[in-house]
């Protein structure tokens, strides 16, 4: 398998909301580390519609081992440092 993935803005909300799902957070708990409301945070994973990119892919990367990479929307395995 390739080290990249190219994803649809839509996968990005579903991907959100698995990522925080495996990391054990409530959604509460992510809004109040994103800084931005729980309906926010609903949105974001709900209604893949909504103009909420930013947001879903600082949940990606705060809640994956990825990084989220270009206009295409790539994941790429980040490097993990001691």
């Amino acid at each position: 398998m390739s080290k990249t993935k190219s994803l649809a803005e839509r996968e990005l909300a579903f991907l959100a909301k698995c990522f925080r799902k495996k990391a054990g957070k409530s959604r509460a708990q992510a809004a109040r580390e994103m800084r931005v409301s729980q309906t926010s945070i609903f949105n974001a994973e709900e209604s893949p519609g909504q103009s909420l990119l930013k947001l879903r892919i600082r949940m990606i990367e705060a809640y994956s081992p990825f990084k989220v990479v270009g206009p295409m929307f790539s994941l790429l395995k980040r490097r993990v440092r001691n």
